[in-house]
């Protein structure tokens, strides 16, 4: 059974440009992924079945990323041949840190070399792009500057930085942000794909924070401390320190009725390269 770690992601800032005819919005972020996430462990069967055990049990099976993933892998090829998966649960739903997209991105990665599909990177991109905006960002495996609708990626190289995100108990919708009247959809694009001077914003944050105030409380709260930010459509608030060492100390500060977690911001996920010691080379490229 191959075990690997679905990484987490924040968005170090959130800009929305614009709405396209098709509801779409293009945006502009930066993806940083984190050393934290799920895991999952993945073995083939000897009959078509596609199993999936998770700690995890809220999502329909019609409506989990893992299993879209898997069939929609299985139609593009043609081959069908069954997998066992095991999912541990660790990163929050509805949280903004994209572990729906991690978990399905994984799965296509794994089962591409499990069932020797054979399709390259750029083809799993798109086929994961066609189940969530964020999904190429997990198969490329790169903290990236984003545009489009974050499929349009560019590798970037982040100084090393630890991430305190805390997590109150409200689950947000993407849909519900991105289709909400309120929200920004004008801001000017930036000149230089990197971290924009000052301080940073999340163009979704305002929204969120006026339809779900325990957001608003968790920012206030972390404000004494840093300079807090929501990640992606929320529910997650991250702060940004030099060292592990202060943001464990403000950690331990958390009140007890949120989650929170500390985490290393990465340039690039283990995934791929488990992905290819475990099958000896013969992962795809592209």
């Amino acid at each position: 059974m191959l075990s690997l770690i679905s990484p987490a992601k924040i968005n170090l800032f959130l800009h929305i440009i614009g709405q396209r005819s098709d509801g779409y919005h293009n945006l502009e972020t930066i993806f940083q992924l984190l050393d934290f996430g799920d895991t999952l462990s993945f073995s083939e069967r000897a009959d078509k079945l596609i199993t999936l055990i998770s700690n995890y049990n809220d999502i329909p099976r019609n409506e989990n990323l893992i299993i879209k993933a898997a069939e929609l892998l299985r139609r593009e090829t043609g081959i069908i041949k069954g997998c066992n998966i095991h999912v541990n649960k660790v990163i929050p739903m509805g949280a903004g840190l994209g572990g729906g997209s991690s978990n399905s991105a994984t799965t296509l990665l794994v089962l591409n070399s499990l069932w020797n599909c054979g399709l390259s990177l750029n083809k799993l991109s798109d086929l994961g792009q066609t189940l969530g905006a964020d999904i190429p960002v997990f198969i490329k495996g790169n903290t990236s500057f984003a545009e489009s609708t974050g499929e349009i990626l560019s590798p970037l190289s982040m100084p090393k930085k630890w991430f305190l995100v805390i997590t109150p108990s409200c689950s947000i919708s993407t849909q519900e942000i991105f289709s909400h009247p309120q929200l920004t959809r004008n801001s000017s694009p930036i000149k230089i794909r990197a971290l924009p001077s000052g301080q940073c914003r999340n163009d979704c944050q305002k929204v969120v924070i006026n339809e779900y105030p325990e957001v608003r409380d968790v920012l206030d709260w972390a404000a004494n401390f840093a300079e807090p930010l929501l990640t992606g459509t929320g529910s997650s608030v991250f702060c940004k320190f030099d060292n592990q060492e202060e943001a464990r100390r403000v950690l331990v500060e958390v009140p007890k009725k949120w989650k929170g977690f500390v985490a290393k911001g990465i340039n690039r996920s283990s995934v791929q390269q488990q992905v290819k010691d475990y099958f000896n080379g013969a992962s795809p490229s592209g």
